[in-house]
């Protein structure tokens, strides 16, 4: 049985200039017809998913209306077996909270809310595009609070032209003074198809690696001292307070994506959905495939691709499972980017900040 679900929703209020994934404006037909083909995808898909994990995604998943929302999750617990749920996240903009939805996720069993702050600086957010200030934020966070949520999530963009280490620093105290169950923190970056991508073309935006350096290593260090762990490289968390459902992609586990343009893995085989909202819903609708994609993993690409993820993470890379990649860990480590205890290869503070680089081993 796959136990970890992705549900991608594709409609958004806004379109932020640095965001790469597939995303529209949300018209009231198209989101009706999108929630009947998703509805009748994952009934497809029923005998063989019991979720451990559910992720909401988009997109602006909290952009529908609560008429909408209500359907989708009325319908999701009509044809699915969700009574081994243990974590339901929810994506949302700090501009769509409201008492009457959050009541609605929680007495549905969404049990943590990834809400896209991104900045507490009101003049990062209009660079940002973002449609909240930084008071709807922190009034939208309280909100939830006060409905009962005990697992909340924020999600920063460091990196912003014209944003200082001195800001960057304020936004971190910011979220540090509301305590949330755990921090996302994410460099800027310039994503083919983004209005942000076009302008660095133009040469109208540059990044400055130095001072985004200084910045995550500032993340680091004020996080953790303040009793967060750095489980991935761009994820803290309080003990035990881990994404339960991203550990599940970064370790290798199966998952079901439903929705335009969601992937999914499934014992070696990867297929994309329809990118296009109309299509995919229509194609599902009348019975024919939702996906415009398919591949089938070698035993080698799993492995390259579980080695990558897994060493961005808290757990590193067992020796066992490194062994392929023995002599690059070793040439990385006398770089001072990994090191070893006695049984794993982890990234160093150097490496952390190189990551991706180091990645590139595996493949």
């Amino acid at each position: 049985m796959i136990k970890h679900l992705y549900v991608h929703i594709p409609f958004c209020p806004n379109i932020c200039p640095y965001c790469a994934f597939y995303k529209e404006s949300a018209g009231r037909e198209r989101v009706e017809a999108f929630i009947d083909a998703l509805l009748v995808e994952a009934k497809r898909h029923a005998p063989t998913l019991k979720p451990r994990t559910i992720f909401f995604g988009g997109g602006t998943p909290s952009a529908l209306s609560f008429p909408q929302m209500e359907r989708l999750l009325k319908g999701l617990h009509g044809c699915l077996d969700l009574s081994t749920v243990e974590e339901w996240t929810i994506e949302m903009n700090p501009a769509t909270v409201d008492t009457k939805k959050a009541r609605l996720l929680r007495s549905s069993g969404i049990n943590r809310i990834s809400m896209g702050v991104q900045s507490w600086d009101d003049t990062i957010l209009k660079k940002l595009g973002r449609t909240h200030s930084a008071q709807k934020a922190e009034e939208s966070f309280h909100l939830l609070r006060e409905e009962g949520f005990n697992n909340l999530s924020i999600d920063l963009i460091f990196g912003t032209p014209e944003e200082s280490l001195a800001s960057w620093r304020q936004t971190l105290e910011k979220s540090l003074l509301l305590a949330p169950e755990h921090l996302s923190a994410y460099g800027l970056t310039y994503e083919e198809d983004t209005e942000f991508f076009r302008l660095l073309g133009r040469g109208l935006m540059k990044p400055n690696e130095h001072l985004e350096a200084d910045q995550m290593e500032l993340t680091i260090d004020l996080l953790g001292e303040h009793g967060y762990q750095q489980y991935e490289v761009s994820n803290y968390a309080k003990a035990g307070r881990e994404s339960l459902h991203n550990m599940a992609y970064w370790l290798g586990s199966d998952y079901l994506g439903l929705g335009p343009s969601a992937f999914s893995t499934v014992q070696g085989h990867r297929w994309r959905n329809i990118r296009e909202t109309g299509i995919y819903s229509s194609s599902t609708m009348a019975g024919a495939t939702a996906s415009d994609f398919q591949e089938e993993l070698s035993p080698q690409i799993l492995a390259s691709e579980r080695a990558a993820f897994g060493l961005r993470t808290h757990h590193g890379l067992d020796f066992e499972r490194a062994r392929p990649w023995q002599q690059a860990m070793e040439e990385h480590e006398k770089q001072g980017l990994l090191y070893r205890t006695k049984d794993r290869w982890l990234l160093t503070r150097k490496g952390l900040l190189l990551a991706d680089t180091v990645g590139e081993i595996f493949f």
